[in-house]
């Protein structure tokens, strides 16, 4: 789950301060959360064109895209080339509540089982901040099924909890964002994790375009400001709408 990359900033709680992408207002993170709008995605008259593997992880947004002070996250196996990760001989205590709200804001090809391709790319920020934007095509009209399962979790989930690897309590709320609509539909929102009394925000946009399906999350102490995270969205949607031209 995307929400527990937050929790290892929630560890280094002091030393966090606003997000260098503009920054948000610490009211905003603490007001109620309104519930999540949905979207529905329009039926495609034929089936879309998908992008294969190399294309659509070429169109994902690169460090050239993000605010100033963005660096790249190398995936240990796909850039590195590191053998796959072991089972830890230390117990995973991790867990949530109910189960099925582990799910958000995971990549989408986890979410949704069937995608042709997919890619997901990460970045660090100032101030423990991140970025992270991950994709998936699916044939037919494969994308429009996925957008609305992911949908379906985010409604159900407004309020949960669950514990870190650690055993650490912790307790999320999710709520609607007011973005601009992007690519054939998109919905987006946010994700407040608390933990020992600190509390990280995770804004997303997720969207669908032809047969892909993408995601953008910013992650932080603070909101980032919603005209980068706007712009951000656009583009990653953009640049995935044209690896199907």
């Amino acid at each position: 789950m995307r929400a527990a990359f937050a929790l290892t900033a929630l560890a280094l709680a002091p030393a966090l301060v606003a997000c260098g992408t503009g920054g948000g207002d610490t009211a905003a993170a603490d007001a109620t959360l309104p519930p999540v709008t949905t979207a529905t995605a329009p039926t495609p008259a034929g089936a879309p064109a998908v992008p294969d593997q190399t294309r659509l992880r070429a169109a994902l947004l690169g460090v050239g895209d993000l605010p100033a002070g963005f660096a790249s996250i190398p995936d240990p196996e796909q850039d590195l080339g590191l053998p796959a990760t072991t089972e830890s001989a230390q117990p995973d205590r991790a867990s949530t509540d109910p189960k099925a709200c582990a799910a958000v804001l995971a990549e989408l090809a986890d979410q949704v089982p069937g995608a042709t391709a997919r890619g997901v790319a990460r970045f660090t920020g100032p101030a423990f901040t991140s970025i992270d934007t991950d994709a998936a095509a699916y044939p037919d009209a494969g994308a429009a099924f996925a957008f609305t399962t992911v949908q379906r979790t985010l409604a159900a989930c407004d309020r949960y909890t669950g514990t870190d690897a650690d055993g650490v309590a912790v307790q999320y709320r999710l709520g609607g964002l007011d973005q601009p609509t992007v690519g054939d539909a998109s919905v987006a929102v946010r994700l407040q994790t608390t933990s020992d009394g600190v509390t990280m925000v995770s804004d997303a946009v997720i969207a669908v375009t032809g047969g892909v399906i993408v995601q953008v999350v910013a992650s932080g102490q603070q909101p980032i400001d919603p005209a980068v995270l706007a712009g951000l969205a656009r583009t990653a949607v953009e640049k995935q709408r044209h690896t199907a031209d």
